[in-house]
């Protein structure tokens, strides 16, 4: 009886001690407010039973525009995590020129000053007595009133606005961390280190995670452990499969592309990878280039997201489209030639169909599926000379060789039926996170925290030097190697 009451008593002090951790660090992140924060860890009551003997990693991932977090220990059981996305604000703000036009259109009738021609837009994306005469000049006008915005959407890289997604994240990040603990039942000093994606990404973004989590290791007295965001994504079927080292992957996102042989933890052969932009980023184009916005049925979806959708209904064969470098030997990438002649195509439709840019092709359906197959096919081809280059070299076990597809893009069931094509023909497993786990998110992270807690490796106890980096390379670069052998690789028919 006495020994229970000492835990009970050493567990409320537990408890006790990380309420006022964590209501520290609440005041670096102003929202919400410190007495939301203090009645959240007044509630938050610790489970005996749930206590961890083991290893227990909390993951933090803020590199673009989703604030994750969750808990997992060595085992992989998730005990708890949570995400905020920001996918619907940035689609929002995309479309906010193009409302505004409308609006113009819709309103002509409420014109306030027919002297001079011009009327006044009211919407609520707009300040008031906000003025156009045209089309044109709405947009313009729009543009000068958000410079920020419009400096990004006016840019070839588009997608998030970076300043957009690093407020949101530091509205989000302390709520999202405390639900993900909350959810776990793991009292924050029980941690045994604390994850965090520091590499690649958007600065801003970046920046946001890691200020948060060295406030947080440094008031808990914890481990940092900086996370490589391929990394993650490359080690998360660890976490959903048994797959032993060594394995090849194909990482497939918005923003990256490559293909590495990964040895390790932390020990990667990088065999190839985009000379431009990544096959995620290629179809959010295509999908804004098509307008798919304002398509009734992918209005909600993410860019690529909507191409998949369309596509399935659509004709690939009535549009020629040949896969990029496809008299190159090597496994580099290359998106931005098909994203050009998609774009001419989509030009000669609205002209043939005497459409306005921004308005959606009566053949979008068509065009999604012939972009969708192209990329496949792309993908594909590049993986197939990986492998068989792994399988030459003796680099992968000659039974039993794995491939693992991950990342954003890895959640495209089109792209996964055209790679099961070339492991079939290679004999080798095709390995797929679930898709919930394929975009990005703080399991990943926990995850890889725990593989190398348990490897020793990049465990920081001192954070002094800790910083972001928005670019940066993973593992060692052999892809010249792969060109060099100049393998051929055999024609597959790629019925999908």
């Amino acid at each position: 009886m006495t020994a229970m009451r000492t835990l009970v008593c050493e567990l409320g002090i537990t408890n006790r001690a990380s309420m006022l951790i964590l209501n520290k660090i609440a005041r670096v992140f102003p929202k919400p407010s410190r007495r939301k924060i203090y009645e959240y860890l007044r509630s938050f009551h610790l489970n005996p039973g749930r206590v961890s003997l083991h290893k227990v990693v909390l993951g933090i991932e803020t590199s673009c525009d989703d604030t994750a977090a969750a808990v997992v220990d060595e085992t992989g059981n998730v005990l708890g995590e949570a995400i905020h996305s920001q996918t619907e604000v940035h689609l929002k703000l995309h479309m906010a020129p193009f409302a505004a036009e409308r609006n113009v259109n819709q309103r002509k009738d409420e014109a306030l000053n027919q002297r001079r021609g011009e009327f006044t837009v009211v919407r609520a994306v707009l300040p008031p007595g906000f003025v156009a005469t045209s089309r044109r000049s709405c947009r313009e006008l729009w543009c000068r009133e958000h410079p920020l915005q419009a400096a990004w959407l006016q840019s070839p890289l588009r997608g998030i606005i970076p300043p957009v997604a690093q407020q949101l994240h530091r509205e989000n990040i302390q709520r999202i961390v405390q639900e993900a603990l909350s959810a776990s039942q793991v009292p924050p000093s029980e941690l045994s280190a604390v994850a965090t994606t520091t590499m690649p990404g958007l600065a801003l973004s970046l920046g946001v995670g890691l200020a948060f989590s060295l406030q947080l290791v440094g008031q808990l007295k914890k481990p940092f452990i900086p996370i490589h965001h391929m990394e993650a994504h490359a080690l998360t079927i660890r976490l959903t499969n048994e797959v032993d080292f060594p394995f090849l992957v194909l990482l497939i996102s918005g923003g990256h592309c490559l293909l590495a042989l990964v040895r390790g933890v932390s020990d990667f052969l990088l065999l190839g990878q985009s000379l431009d932009i990544a096959p995620g980023d290629m179809l959010d184009k295509v999908a804004r280039r098509l307008s798919l916005v304002r398509h009734p049925e992918c209005a909600a979806m993410s860019g690529g997201r909507a191409i998949e959708h369309l596509a399935k209904r659509g004709n690939r064969l009535r549009f020629d489209l040949t896969p990029p470098m496809h008299r190159a030997k090597n496994c580099d990438f290359s998106f931005t030639g098909l994203q050009h002649a998609i774009d001419r195509i989509v030009t000669k439709k609205e002209k043939e169909e005497g459409l306005e840019p921004g308005q959606v092709l009566s053949s979008a359906p068509d065009i999604a599926a012939a972009a969708q197959h192209a990329t496949a096919c792309h993908l594909a081809k590049r993986t197939h000379r990986a492998l068989l280059f792994c399988q030459q070299r003796g680099l992968l076990p000659p039974s039993n060789a794995a491939l693992v597809v991950s990342g954003g893009v890895a959640s495209n069931f089109y792209i996964r039926k055209a790679l099961e094509i070339v492991t079939d023909a290679t004999q080798c497993a095709l390995l797929c996170p679930p898709p919930r786990l394929c975009t990005d998110n703080g399991v990943m992270i926990a995850w890889n925290g725990i593989e190398r807690l348990r490897a020793g490796v990049g465990i920081l106890y001192d954070t002094g030097g800790v910083r972001y980096e928005p670019r940066c390379p993973l593992g060692v670069d052999i892809s010249k190697e792969v060109a060099e052998a100049a393998i051929k690789v055999p024609r597959l028919k790629m019925e999908i």
